[in-house]
């Protein structure tokens, strides 16, 4: 092998790993530069079956990697803003997005001299880079520039690589080779460089300098659909059942749309030579991705209800966690996770509120009919536990949420930041409030069952004040209300008063009536408890219905550490 040819193929595995990092760096500065306004955007347009296939599409041909697109639609899942079938349809559209810089690059990349804008595009974003590196923005633009010109430069690569070889190789022996070795050819690309894109470009490459022919190129690209999915098959692994669902679901359309393609190879690529009448092997080739894409979706869209049902008959066992919603975020996203975060504060907060009143033997279904939590709890079966397994569960659940609160933090700042130690101090209150509930069950339970009318009477009282208690703070929390300050404040003072009231009342009750010593302790030791977690559970109310600065306001009324 003389230097020239081994030159050329170091060249070639330059240009393949420039087009690796141009595509990463396209990934990155576009994610960032999207930010939460471009996710609400996809939230908006993915609520229909169609407009989900549209918005993957158009996502994917926006950030370039339908990896990433996976990576969102696991996110939207866990949060409630996709079904499983707009999920999987918003993967459809993916699919198609990806053959968008495909047209990119057979149109402009081989018949354009590039190279005249590339340069001193790598030079804008080396200069931006340098003297604007600490402005997040400025910094990002720089990376997609980098990313935009280094796609194209690899590109050059490539095709130069690729003429060497054609001038010192006879690539004609291989030509009569079966199309399935093409098609595993282009899947063992794709597994190695995990990039369908770049599957396409080193094709492209081949097909334009002649190293193979359309048909070869054509099982390439067949191969490399299926090839796409592995990546996040093993991302998968270990995860939640949605997320195994979502991932058994791309796996299963990709293996299909590879299977039907390649079944009707030859005759897509005549219909493509000689019915359109494509001549220029570029454009057949990327017009053959496009088709086989947009066929499969159109076949494919009419069982999508079908499919996602034969989905969620896999992975129901899957989910070693107690956590609703946490299972499905990731705090490499943080947006979305802070999302998925509030949400489960709420659900921690809801289960506290039903375990403290039944403790109370307190009818709890007002709370029990929120539509937000029905469908979690035929999963979690959280109402049907006896009050140890739910106290059990709620320790769980704070782990969870605190863990979690530990990877979140350091990800944001600013608002968000604000925010997330609003959320985790309801947790933290939530689970004081449930806890000082808790210790004293005997104690309520000695009330509840006295025959001394001055106890029962006090446990009644408390248990009469703490159901409207928890009714106002429920209807705190499922309304919008621009009065919650003074609502809350007003609450606080009422708590306040109560423990006073209640106290000196049953003093004066208490004196000359025939209690024992251990009557008193227990009474005090139950309004002192009540007391705590009745703060507790309205400071936890707090932190989740008002904005941080507001509730920091709000912690100067009276001094609390939870």
């Amino acid at each position: 092998m003389n230097s020239e040819i081994l030159f050329s193929i170091f060249k070639l595995l330059a240009g393949i790993g420039l087009f690796i990092l141009a595509t990463y760096l396209l990934e990155e500065s576009l994610k960032n530069l999207a930010g939460r306004k471009f996710k609400l955007f996809i939230h908006r347009i993915t609520k229909s079956t169609i407009g989900a296939v549209s918005g993957g599409a158009l996502v994917t041909a926006f950030l370039q990697s339908s990896s990433m697109v996976s990576v969102l639609v696991l996110s939207f899942v866990g949060a409630g803003v996709l079904t499983m079938k707009n999920a999987m349809a918003v993967i459809l559209g993916a699919n198609l997005g990806t053959t968008i810089d495909s047209w990119l690059v057979a149109t402009v990349g081989f018949t354009v001299n590039i190279e005249m804008i590339t340069y001193p595009v790598v030079f804008i974003g080396g200069v931006l880079l340098i003297f604007f590196r600490k402005r997040s923005t400025i910094r990002y633009i720089a990376w997609f520039l980098f990313g935009f010109s280094l796609m194209f430069i690899a590109l050059g690569f490539m095709k130069s690589a690729m003429e060497v070889q054609v001038n010192a190789f006879d690539f004609s022996a291989y030509s009569g080779m079966p199309s399935i070795i093409f098609l595993l050819i282009g899947l063992v690309i794709t597994l190695i460089t995990q990039s369908s894109s770049v599957t396409m470009a080193i094709t492209l490459a081949a097909l334009h300098t002649g190293v193979i022919e359309f048909l070869p190129a054509a099982a390439i690209v067949i191969g490399s659909e299926t090839g796409t999915t592995f990546k996040i098959l093993l991302s998968a692994v270990g995860g939640n059942a949605s997320k195994k669902r979502v991932a058994l679901g791309n796996f299963l359309f990709n293996a299909f749309l590879t299977v039907l393609a390649f079944s009707a190879l030859k005759p897509i690529v005549l219909m493509i030579t000689d019915v359109f009448k494509i001549t220029d092997p570029l454009i057949g080739l990327v017009t053959f991705s496009t088709f086989i894409n947009l066929v499969s979706i159109i076949l494919f869209l009419p069982f999508l209800d079908r499919f996602t049902k034969f989905l969620e008959r896999f992975y129901k066992r899957t989910d070693a966690t107690v956590a609703a919603f946490l299972g499905h975020a990731s705090a490499d996203d943080p947006d979305s996770a802070l999302t998925l975060f509030r949400k489960e504060t709420a659900y921690f907060l809801h289960c506290s509120m039903i375990f403290n009143l039944e403790l109370f033997d307190i009818d709890a279904q007002a709370l029990k009919d929120n539509s937000d939590f029905k469908e979690i709890d035929e999963k979690k079966k959280f109402y049907s536990m006896p009050a140890n397994e739910k106290y059990e569960f709620l320790k769980l659940l704070q782990g969870e949420l605190q863990l979690f609160y530990l990877d979140l933090r350091i990800k944001i700042n600013g608002e968000q930041a604000d925010e997330l130690n609003c959320l985790i101090t309801t947790v933290r209150s939530s689970m004081h409030a449930a806890k000082s509930m808790k210790d004293v069950t005997t104690n309520m339970s000695n009330l509840r069952q006295s025959s001394k009318n001055i106890k029962f009477d006090f446990f009644v009282g408390h248990k009469n004040y703490t159901a409207d208690l928890y009714a106002r703070l429920n209807d705190l929390i499922r309304t919008v209300d621009i009065e919650k300050f003074e609502k809350l404040r007003t609450i606080y003072d009422e708590i306040t008063k109560n423990y006073m009231l209640s106290l000196n009342s049953f003093y004066e009750k208490a004196h000359g009536s025939v209690l024992e010593d251990l009557d008193i302790t227990t009474t005090m030791n139950f309004n002192r408890e009540l007391f705590t977690s009745n703060k507790a559970i309205l400071v936890a109310v707090k932190d989740l219905v008002l904005a941080p600065k507001d509730a920091a306001e709000f912690n100067e009324i009276f001094v609390y550490q939870t």
